[in-house]
């Protein structure tokens, strides 16, 4: 391909400049395992330098608080030591000419008493999502969670504004809001785990308030420029969501809602799982909400470099998110640039400990490009 829409920069919200479209999208690596749950020079920013030449690095979710926490390992946000663990990460980015967002992510039910002290983790209501949570002692079933106070739900909005002016000193260039998944914010909008009947359940508007109150005093923390958000309109039968016949419509309402703020990009992914055969599903998210959202949109889930220069092509996203694509082949750019063949990922090794699987993948040159 001569020219691929894949490589040609952009600006988003005309405050960043981008070398391409190729954005490195989340995924927890569970390799913060150390006492202060904080990311480590010699792993996360190897890691994520090795991986700079991509037009922007979304990184890990990262916990906004200790209560926010629901998965071995992973780094947060919420500390000084946080801070500075991810002030070395930045900076490697940065020296590379790269650009980086920090995920803020509160799990909510996706959590287990054994990250609490014993406590129940927090929700919109007190409803199991039936899951499995990964504990520092393997996989543990999920429990009823203690539905949210509105002075819980009042901290939790603290949590995110002090993330975020967290993130401002760490160095990043922006944050994006974890709302998809199934977790908090997700919990909130979906009718299978909020039965509330204060002002955050009930209504379209009801469900989407805890999100723009969150968004609200995250935007006095850092310009709404520098401000993304990721939503999964479909997602069902999974992390305890149930696709029903409000769901698209509250995903729509929020899209919309988003078009009054001039947000860095909206960040969307399409079905995890084949939702052909439920009702009331979107199969083609790009396709439903690029008409919805006026600014710059990136799309998720399963592409390759052939799909994901279609979609931008075809006018239905702007950028496009590599998952498993970026564990295996840090140099992903320089791939897509000469069609070079790509590497395969080894999934025993996307959560375990240490370098191997994480910082150990080879460039294109078949030489590490960091000392390991």
């Amino acid at each position: 391909m001569s020219k691929q829409p894949l490589l040609e920069p952009i600006i988003l919200s005309n405050t960043i400049q981008l070398n391409n479209r190729i954005v490195m999208a989340p995924m927890t690596r569970s390799r913060a395992d150390n006492d202060e749950r904080a990311p480590t020079e010699a792993l996360h920013g190897v890691y994520y330098e090795q991986r700079a030449s991509a037009g922007l690095i979304i990184t890990e979710g990262s916990q906004v608080s200790k209560q926010a926490i629901g998965y071995i390992n992973t780094p947060g946000i919420h500390s000084k030591a946080q801070v500075e663990g991810w002030k070395h990460v930045t900076q490697k980015v940065h020296d590379k000419g790269g650009k980086i967002f920090i995920q803020l992510w509160n799990v909510g039910r996706m959590s287990h008493p054994d990250f609490h002290n014993g406590e129940l983790p927090l929700a919109p209501s007190a409803i199991n999502p039936n899951s499995k949570s990964y504990t520092p002692a393997g996989f543990k079933d999920t429990v009823t969670p203690k539905a949210m106070t509105i002075e819980d739900i009042q901290t939790t909005v603290a949590d995110f504004a002090k993330a975020a002016k967290n993130a401002v000193e760490a160095g990043f260039d922006g944050v994006e809001i974890h709302s998809s998944n199934g977790y908090l914010f997700h919990q909130f909008f979906n009718n299978a785990s909020n039965q509330r009947t204060d002002q955050y359940g009930g209504s379209i508007e009801n469900k989407a308030r805890f999100l723009f109150e969150v968004l609200e005093a995250v935007k006095n923390e850092i310009p709404v420029e520098r401000i993304g958000l990721r939503l999964n309109p479909s997602l069902h039968n999974a992390f305890g969501m149930t696709l029903d016949e409000e769901t698209i419509p509250t995903f729509e309402y929020i899209v919309k809602q988003l078009n009054n703020y001039n947000l860095a990009y909206l960040h969307l992914s399409e079905p995890f799982t084949d939702v052909s055969d439920v009702p009331h599903a979107v199969t083609d998210i790009a396709k439903h909400f690029r008409p919805l959202y006026k600014g710059t949109l990136i799309i998720n889930s399963e592409f390759d470099q052939e799909k994901g220069n279609a979609i931008i092509e075809a006018g239905f996203a702007d950028m496009v998110a590599f998952g498993k694509l970026y564990i295996s082949n840090p140099d992903l750019v320089e791939r897509f640039k000469t069609n070079a063949p790509l590497a395969e990922w080894n999934e025993d090794t996307f959560y375990t400990p240490g370098k191997k699987g994480y910082i150990d993948y080879q460039f294109l040159d078949k030489k590490i490009k960091e000392k390991i």
